[in-house]
């Protein structure tokens, strides 16, 4: 049976990825990550399912040296993802050194690598979110923070070795956008709006949105393509199902929302009236804040993605009503 290794697999996108690999029980699935305190509830994430191994990263090439004739493929979601982190060093390792080490190992074993790179390349979003993947279009992007410019530099990287003729059997970058979702509850102050309103709202109180700081957008104006978790795993794993498709593609919803959207569909949720308060946009982040991101989708559509994506309001309902609102709120 064909190996699929899940890096950062008890993370949020990754936990996800391994449920549904898991559920489909055609591959054996291992995860690479760590856990933390037992406290903290991260290994909650991939409780449900079954796994084939269980790899620290330090482990980790040690452990595909040993098993390199049963990997098909590496979902590598393993990754420093605050944009406010403010280590360069412990960024640039996780994000890029580590991404680089696994292409070389996946091109030198015959392996298929499936990576996670990120909206946050885009910066303020001036070339436009087109997801063109050729070594111009890449290099013109200008991050804002060190964690965007991480992920655009091994995309660089991996496009350069794709063009001097050095590619893994199956390549392909997943450029997310604002994901929300289950098992998303060990990321702290990095959780989805959705998951850090939730509570309040299940409260009866009101919460609180960025207030705007531009006079083309309204306070709560401020949009992003929020994309549930749900539908960015169905992308790897038809990646997985469909090993002739290569390059590095958006995965958002293809549609923007406001902020102030999202929080009327989780107090739709609730069954509650909206109730907005704004405060304003912290100074240490505010020059780097994007006021608009969406994805354009043509070309993972032109690669023959069969499935269309969810809806805003449903896709909060969903994670409001099986999973936030629940004593177990894990996938």
């Amino acid at each position: 049976m064909r190996t699929i290794v899940v890096t950062g697999g008890a993370g949020f996108i990754g936990s996800n990825i391994v449920a549904e690999l898991s559920g489909k029980g055609d591959c054996d699935v291992v995860v690479c990550d760590w856990l933390g305190e037992a406290a903290q509830g991260k290994w909650r994430n991939i409780a449900k399912h079954p796994i084939a191994d269980f790899v620290r990263p330090e482990a980790l090439f040690g452990w595909l040296d040993a098993h390199a004739a049963d990997v098909e493929a590496i979902v590598h979601m393993g990754a420093v993802s605050s944009t406010t982190e403010p280590d360069a060093d412990h960024i640039i390792h996780s994000n890029f050194t580590l991404s680089r080490d696994l292409w070389r190992w996946s091109v030198e074993h015959g392996a298929r690598l499936i990576w996670a790179s990120s909206a946050a390349t885009y910066g303020a979003g001036e070339q436009g979110f087109e997801g063109r993947d050729d070594f111009q279009s890449l290099s013109r992007l200008r991050p804002l923070n060190a964690y965007g410019w991480s992920k655009c530099l091994f995309d660089l990287y991996a496009r350069r070795e794709i063009d001097r003729g050095r590619a893994p059997r199956q390549w392909a970058g997943l450029k997310f956008f604002n994901v929300y979702g289950p098992n998303e509850q060990h990321k702290g102050s990095m959780k989805s709006v959705v998951a850090q309103i939730w509570p309040k709202v299940a409260a009866g109180e009101g919460v609180q949105l960025f207030r705007s700081h531009r006079p083309d957008y309204s306070d709560g104006g401020q949009m992003r393509d929020f994309v549930y978790v749900r539908d960015c795993s169905r992308v790897v794993g038809w990646l997985l199902e469909t090993p002739d498709v290569n390059g590095v593609f958006n995965l958002g919803s293809g549609r923007a929302r406001s902020f102030l959207d999202l929080a009327r569909a989780v107090f739709a949720a609730a069954g509650r009236e909206p109730q907005v308060a704004y405060v304003d946009t912290p100074i240490e982040i505010r020059d780097k804040y994007q006021y608009f991101t969406e994805a354009d989708m043509t070309r993972l559509k032109a690669a023959r993605y069969p499935h269309g994506f969810t809806e805003l309001e449903a896709g909060v309902a969903d994670y409001v009503g099986r999973y936030l609102s629940q004593e177990d709120p894990y996938r």
